[in-house]
């Protein structure tokens, strides 16, 4: 929906509003007009209810609004006299409209001297419950998120079983645009599998449904610092749908939500503006082969051929050598092999040893096309390991289109700067007119895992839009090995940086017990 369409429902809502609550406001001491004034009624109203008036911009946070809502509705009731669970409950289950009945059908009384302090045990509970909702949705909305490494994309970085903390206000906090959702909640409700979200995913009716049109247009707030190269930068997935993730050679369009798509983290290997080339599994950024930081350790597939009458075992390997990812094979020859998962130093060392007979790493040459590697057409037959060069847009940048270039920015046009797109050859139209020529709306990325032939990443569903950023891992603040079931201590509380990591692990440690004791400890009673 568009700002225009917000406002006129903002101004639907204050005219029920209105309808609904001016005679409580006359009850109260209050004049009726002022139930008419939009935003001035919420603080009048907030006054009544005795509650802060600061509330007045809870009403205003997507998600955390469907919290204050109830809330707000619930107290205007218990503060003329309806304050029975029944009485919460039909305010809620009617969206509101209950205060109609209060206001048309009875004849309610303002208690002036309410105390605000619940009823019940229960409903100080449920109160308690609410507002720690409201707080956490809000550090989990615009501040710092919980998120939990799947895959062994980015090892040895980030490790499979590791629990971060992202930082969403580094590169700006994305305003949540899903406005039907539950809070804190991703794009399922755990244990169910369903979507914990409202939204039409029907291709054909999506963009004429209603309550599609309920999701707000893409907004961020200003960052603390701009994405750099080889930033570890968690996202959401461009090629993801709610049918199948790695659907990436169709032209349909895709119905996910953008802040519904399953995140995932990689580092930016090409920032916007960059022209970027794969050689032999080796970056180059503009003509240079890039420089990776300290933390990055870029790994690819080996195999390991032992000396004739050697066996090394691959437990002994993997110990010795620090690799984490690797198997006994058979080659197609039939020779017994491992194949390993390994950094360049890591494979050197290894054929150091006098068993080994050769480690061979595997690379894929240009040449052979696979429908799987971007941009997914047969001029450009591309490899993991040699792949480009590409260009990586940047916003206000403009490129020539043409039967060459339009593989590479289609999906761009189309889908994530909303375009009606159509071509023949040379021939393309954007909105129904010929075009020779594409300005970008934002900047694009190259994010790739330093795992690098184990990672589905931009190698396959191409640049990854500004409004599809999340933010930045800034702590591994737990982490499980589940191979071995065991806790790894020594990475809890340790920051993720591209320089050396830190542990704060006896700080976080001190932090943890400190806030059980305030949320667990028994409070003393007030004297009466």
């Amino acid at each position: 929906m568009s700002f225009t369409g917000w406002f006129i429902l903002f101004l639907i809502i204050q005219l029920i509003h209105f309808l609904g609550t001016w005679k409580l406001y006359v009850k109260a001491g209050r004049k009726a007009w002022e139930a008419a004034v939009p935003i001035y009624n919420a603080i009048v109203l907030l006054g009544i209810v005795k509650r802060p008036k600061w509330w007045v911009i809870l009403l205003f946070v997507p998600t955390v609004n469907l919290i204050m809502f109830p809330v707000l509705w619930i107290e205007t009731c218990r503060s003329f006299g309806f304050k029975s669970t029944k009485d919460s409950i039909l305010a809620i289950v009617t969206l509101g409209f209950y205060i109609f009945y209060i206001s048309y059908f009875n004849t309610p009384q303002y208690d002036e001297k309410r105390k605000l302090k619940a009823p019940s045990r229960a409903g100080e509970w449920v109160s308690s419950i609410a507002f720690a909702i409201v707080a956490a949705t809000i550090v989990h909305n615009y501040f710092i998120r919980p998120y939990v490494i799947p895959s062994s994309s980015l090892e040895k970085t980030l490790l499979v079983g590791d629990y971060l903390f992202v930082s969403k206000f580094h590169y700006g906090s994305r305003v949540p645009m899903t406005t039907v959702s539950l809070p804190m909640i991703h794009d399922s409700i755990p244990g169910l599998g369903t979507k914990s979200y409202v939204f039409s995913d029907d291709y054909k009716n999506r963009k004429t449904s209603f309550i599609n049109k309920l999701q707000l247009p893409y907004m961020r707030l200003p960052g603390l610092k701009k994405i750099k190269r080889n930033d570890i930068v968690v996202f959401g997935q461009p090629a993801d749908t709610l049918r199948n993730m790695n659907i990436l050679t169709s032209d349909r369009n895709y119905y996910k939500p953008i802040d519904k798509k399953t995140n995932l983290v990689k580092r930016c290997v090409g920032v916007a503006g960059d022209s970027l080339e794969i050689k032999d599994g080796y970056i180059y950024i503009n003509g240079e082969r890039t420089k990776l930081p300290k933390s990055a350790k870029p790994q690819w597939n080996h195999i390991m051929y032992a000396k004739k009458g050697q066996n090394l075992s691959l437990g002994v390997v993997k110990k010795r050598y620090n690799v984490r990812e690797g198997q006994r094979i058979s080659d197609q020859n039939g020779n017994d092999c491992l194949f390993l998962t390994m950094t360049d130093d890591e494979a050197a060392a290894l054929r150091k040893n006098p068993s080994v007979e050769k480690v061979e790493k595997m690379n894929i040459p240009k040449g052979q096309y696979n429908k799987d590697i971007f941009p997914h057409n047969p001029k450009y037959p591309w490899s993991v390991d040699n792949f480009g060069p590409i260009y990586i847009p940047k916003k206000g940048a403009t490129v020539a289109l043409n039967a060459e270039s339009i593989p590479f920015y289609k999906r761009i046009i189309q889908e994530y700067e909303k375009n009606e797109l159509t071509y023949f050859g040379d021939d393309v139209y954007i909105n129904g007119k010929k075009a020779n020529s594409y300005t970008f709306k934002q900047d694009y990325y190259w994010m790739m895992g330093d795992n690098r032939q184990n990672s589905l990443d931009a190698r396959a569903w191409g640049y990854v839009p500004f409004d599809h950023v999340i933010g930045t891992p800034v702590m591994v603040w737990f982490s499980y090995d589940k191979d071995t079931g065991k806790i790894r201590w020594d990475r809890m509380f340790t920051t993720v940086t591209n320089g050396e990591t830190k542990s704060y692990f006896w700080f976080g440690v001190i932090a943890a017990i400190g806030i059980l004791l305030f949320v667990f400890m028994p409070k003393k009673k007030k004297a009466n």
